[in-house]
């Protein structure tokens, strides 16, 4: 029997620095994100990050917390129910760190006889420490725990026409009542180093403008192509010019080179630039998060109109939005009947 597992980054279960702390030992110490020795990576989170993170992170959380809980995992679950009307299939929605554990996931399709998995990790592009670190630890506990599941992996989908037309459309919608005059895609950043790390060719991508533009098998794992062919194909759709945007990207920790330009330093320059009404997208997520609705809506709103800019929007990600909904139940249907991935 075939099902459907749904996988996104996680959250804590509350917004105090008591269950921040393990959360943020759990993404910390994960070797795709900080990829240090264990012991560097341990005194660094351990020794150093865990004493005082937790408490400003915990403030962030309780800026963007709802209701019912962490947006991410509300915004996912609301997804996820919405799938489960588009299918017949069984679908299951884990976190890669936190309560809500992806064996958690599994041992739910288990239960319903499932022994054939669709992994689906909610990212769009390919990184070791979102979309990879999903894939290794599924696999780790389904061979572990579930060794009969058959697991099938969702490609990274980040210039599916399918996704580029819901992901368009959805800016489109949130910039109706807005007359901006700039686009910016905000994308979470990440080290230069894992772009060469995660480059099977080990010399095409330098990070120099160029690289990703000559075709290479590289792509398939280059986070940075890949989120600039997604902001190129959203730009063609709307019809919009390379004046109107441009991309960057945010997040980043200190001590090592990021990827560039800095989102933080894009509110400044645009603002400085004459830019006055700015417009962000933040298409690296799906659904909204800490990054997004914190980060993005609150800080950069006010960094942008520090820096003298006067109006600003950040748009909606694409959470429970029906034509994505849609998207994901098309490209399960392809799955259940054919046996075949979108690309």
């Amino acid at each position: 029997m075939k099902g459907i597992l749904l996988v996104n980054l996680g959250s804590p279960d509350s917004p105090t620095p008591k269950d921040v702390k393990p959360y943020l030992d759990e993404f910390l110490m994960d070797e795709r994100v900080i990829d240090a020795p264990k012991w560097l990576r341990t005194l660094l989170v351990r020794g150093i990050i865990l004493q005082t993170r937790p408490k400003k992170s915990a403030k962030a959380y309780a800026k963007i917390w709802w209701e019912e809980g962490s947006p991410l995992i509300v915004l996912s679950e609301r997804f996820a129910d919405k799938l489960r009307e588009h299918t017949k299939l069984p679908v299951a929605l884990g976190m890669r760190y936190g309560s809500m554990s992806i064996k958690n996931a599994l041992k739910e399709l288990d239960d319903k006889g499932v022994d054939d998995v669709l992994l689906v990790p909610l990212y769009p592009h390919y990184a070791m420490s979102s979309y990879e670190t999903v894939v290794v630890k599924t696999m780790e506990d389904q061979q572990k725990f579930f060794p009969e599941m058959k697991l099938t992996t969702l490609p990274a989908f980040y210039k599916n026409p399918d996704y580029i037309k819901a992901l368009a459309e959805s800016i489109k919608e949130g910039l109706k009542d807005f007359e901006y005059d700039h686009i910016l895609f905000s994308y979470h950043g990440i080290p230069e180093r894992h772009i060469r790390k995660s480059d099977p060719t080990r010399f095409h991508c330098k990070i120099d403008g160029n690289c990703c533009k000559i075709n290479s098998v590289a792509h398939n794992t280059c986070y940075r192509h890949q989120v600039y062919d997604t902001t190129e194909m959203v730009k063609a759709y709307l019809g919009l010019s390379e004046e109107q945007t441009s991309t960057s990207f945010q997040s980043r920790l200190a001590g090592d080179p990021w990827l560039k330009p800095y989102t933080d330093y894009e509110f400044e320059r645009l603002a400085k630039d004459g830019k006055k009404r700015l417009a962000v997208v933040t298409p690296a997520f799906v659904s909204d998060c800490l990054e997004t609705l914190e980060e993005i809506a609150m800080e950069g709103k006010e960094q942008f109109e520090e820096a003298g800019g006067e109006d600003y929007k950040h748009i909606s990600c694409l959470n429970d939005n029906d034509a994505w909904v849609q998207t994901m139940a098309k490209w399960i249907t392809t799955w259940e009947q054919k046996e075949l991935l979108p690309v």
